[in-house]
């Protein structure tokens, strides 16, 4: 069996793995996840992510099916084990960065919809599990139309940059209204929904008839963000790699540690309140380095993209810091 072959069948058991076990073994009951619990799953998330890019140092080529007899020396090989690990490294980061952004998102759609704290995990899982095949479409299908039409991706950076400036117009904090949201519209007029809540049960049975509860509706609404959130990270991982299996792969590490990241942060994401505007500097220029690639060709390494983004994230969240928040008038 080809080497590529035997990797995705081992990355997609890992993953598998790791999923049985968050909910099968760790939270097997319902419960608050504490700040505590949320740090060490966000550290391990974090270190699987590293361990895999010292695995693509050293092994790159196994992903794509290729042995070091394939390449006219070992400085070349060498060469391509470390690119191939900082795009992984830099797609990570991007995608990491991106999500607390969504982060901030998801904890709107819980508090807006008064879902129980307890029952938060259980609904992230199953979005996540939903994320990870919607992103194995997105990217793949985006990677085939980069890899025909190259120019798709300076479509995509007008689009990066038109939502990195929308940023800095919205506050970032607006109320979802829960009556007129487009999913709650579409499942409330195709599916049987009960306003009650049968613990942490999706559906429930009243007389008889299967209904789905307010928890499945909040599982819809935050895939749909996951959607609309997608259509700006995963373009962005493109700007620093168009390997499909690169791209994919640091997306799953990073969404696969959101669930940790956002019960870390749930409860301190105010504190953060200038790094919204940072992703929109990120935003723009992402969106820049992709079309000056295309129309200009102007080349901007992935390390010194790597450098660039982790310096927007670590400036925005000190500056979120020491500057403190001004309250509107009349809030103590």
């Amino acid at each position: 069996m080809p080497t590529h072959h035997i990797f995705f069948i081992a990355f997609f058991i890992f993953i598998g793995v790791m999923l049985a076990l968050d909910l099968g073994v760790f939270h097997k009951k319902d419960h608050v996840i504490g700040i505590k619990e949320a740090g060490l799953w966000t550290g391990i998330w974090i270190a699987l992510a590293m361990l895999f890019a010292v695995l693509i140092r050293f092994h790159a080529e196994w992903i794509h099916g290729l042995s070091a007899a394939d390449f006219p020396s070992f400085e070349a090989l060498n060469a391509y084990r470390k690119e191939m690990a900082n795009q992984f490294l830099a797609g990570y980061f991007i995608e990491e960065s991106l999500s607390i952004d969504n982060i901030f998102v998801m904890i709107m759609i819980f508090v807006s919809f008064g879902i129980d704290k307890k029952y938060y995990h259980r609904v992230l899982f199953w979005g996540i599990l939903g994320a990870i095949v919607l992103r194995f479409v997105f990217i793949f299908a985006l990677g085939a139309l980069v890899t025909k039409f190259s120019w798709v991706l300076a479509v995509f950076g007008v689009v990066l940059i038109y939502s990195g400036i929308k940023m800095f117009r919205d506050k970032g904090d607006e109320k979802i209204d829960t009556q007129n949201h487009p999913v709650v519209r579409f499942a409330s007029k195709h599916f049987r929904a009960t306003p009650q809540l049968d613990g942490h049960n999706f559906f429930t049975k009243i007389d008889g008839r299967t209904f789905i509860t307010p928890l499945f509706i909040v599982l819809l609404v935050i895939e749909f963000s996951d959607i609309i959130f997608a259509v700006d990270s995963i373009p962005a991982v493109f700007s620093v790699s168009t390997d499909t299996i690169i791209v994919y792969t640091s997306n799953i590490f990073a969404i696969m540690g959101l669930r940790s990241l956002f019960f870390l942060l749930s409860d301190i994401a105010d504190r953060f309140w200038l790094l919204h505007y940072g992703l929109g500097v990120l935003l723009c220029f992402i969106g820049l380095k992709m079309i000056t690639h295309e129309f200009f060709g102007l080349e901007i390494s992935t390390v010194a993209s790597l450098c660039v983004i982790l310096g927007i994230l670590v400036f925005s969240i000190l500056l979120s810091l020491l500057i403190k928040k001004e309250k509107p008038a009349g809030v103590e």
